[in-house]
């Protein structure tokens, strides 16, 4: 197993952000300032074709630490961010690129379904390595809850398998704006922790009919949805659980 390699640390009205790399995987831990002993820890993940430090991103985790005193993680998705780009994703990039042009809406569904697919299978492995190295911190501990927030696209193509796969995860948000494949839903049918849902009403490329299908199948007890006027990149989220994870976190560490 690869070893948890800290590369930076800067702190920050009262926030530590330290760099650090798991093997090839690059990424980012928040903390609260001189942190010690075990706190719950949030997974945050990118959209597609985004990285893990984008201003959006990071000011979400720094509000977590801030108000709730717990410990938040980003990591570059695989061909995105700082990692190398292989073959794979030039060629699906590519496609994407021309099928788009073409207005050829079947095949950019088909040729995202299968990157996003890619992706995942890559990305699951490499988010429980980085649960089981953050959790050897002691400031995180080996006992602390987990909670994924992956918003919409590919924070939530990689999230769902993730959340079904790992038991560690106690809670999750997710979303809409990507092409939902039998796999996901399947996926989604196993997972059994609270989940959010925000469902971007106009997206302009994925269904919004798969998307509420999706939200069905959640195999969860407790699931909101949430839907917000906007499109993919520009959705406005009113009304949401601001604090969904962090009453779930809170819960099971008490």
């Amino acid at each position: 197993m690869d070893s948890l390699l800290l590369t930076s640390s800067t702190t920050t009205d009262g926030v530590t952000e330290r760099r650090f790399h798991l093997g090839d995987v690059p990424g980012i831990l928040w903390t609260p300032e001189g942190a010690t002993g075990p706190r719950p820890l949030v997974l945050l993940g990118h959209g597609g074709g985004m990285r893990m430090d984008v201003p959006r991103l990071v000011a979400s985790a720094r509000a977590t630490v801030s108000a709730h005193g717990f410990a938040v993680a980003a990591i570059d998705a695989p061909g995105h961010g700082a990692r190398p780009r292989l073959p794979r994703d030039d060629a699906a990039r590519a496609e994407i690129r021309a099928a788009r042009t073409a207005d050829d809406s079947a095949r950019f569904a088909a040729v995202s379904t299968r990157y996003m697919a890619e992706l995942a299978e890559q990305a699951v492995p490499e988010w429980q390595a980085v649960i089981d190295a953050l959790q050897a911190l002691p400031e995180v501990g080996a006992d602390a809850p987990v909670g994924y927030g992956g918003s919409i696209s590919l924070g939530s193509a990689i999230g769902i398998p993730l959340t079904a796969a790992e038991p560690r995860i106690r809670a999750a948000v997710f979303g809409g704006g990507f092409f939902v494949s039998a796999a996901v839903v399947e996926a989604a049918r196993r997972i059994r922790v609270p989940v959010q849902f925000l469902l971007p009403w106009d997206d302009e490329h994925a269904s919004r009919a798969d998307s509420l299908a999706l939200f069905d199948a959640f195999g969860s007890e407790e699931k909101t949805l949430h839907a917000n006027p906007g499109d993919h990149r520009r959705p406005r989220w009113l009304g949401l659980d601001e604090d969904f994870l962090a009453r779930h976190l809170t819960a099971v560490a008490a």
